[in-house]
């Protein structure tokens, strides 16, 4: 059986682990109406995805 022949010092595990984060979503203009939105999702102002009306807005 595979048994470490030293422990893993505190800064050797944070090392590994540096690249394990969350990112922020990506935030692009509205094509339609030019408000900030995620990539890749609809509009909350206009309800548009690309050129497609998704949202029926009142």
């Amino acid at each position: 059986m595979a048994v470490p022949k030293r422990r893993t010092s505190k800064s050797r595990k944070n090392k590994r682990r540096s690249t394990v984060k969350a990112d922020s979503p990506t935030i692009v203009a509205c094509p339609h109406c030019h408000e900030p939105k995620r990539a890749h999702a609809v509009c909350g102002e206009c309800g548009y995805y690309g050129e497609t009306d998704v949202l029926k807005k009142a």
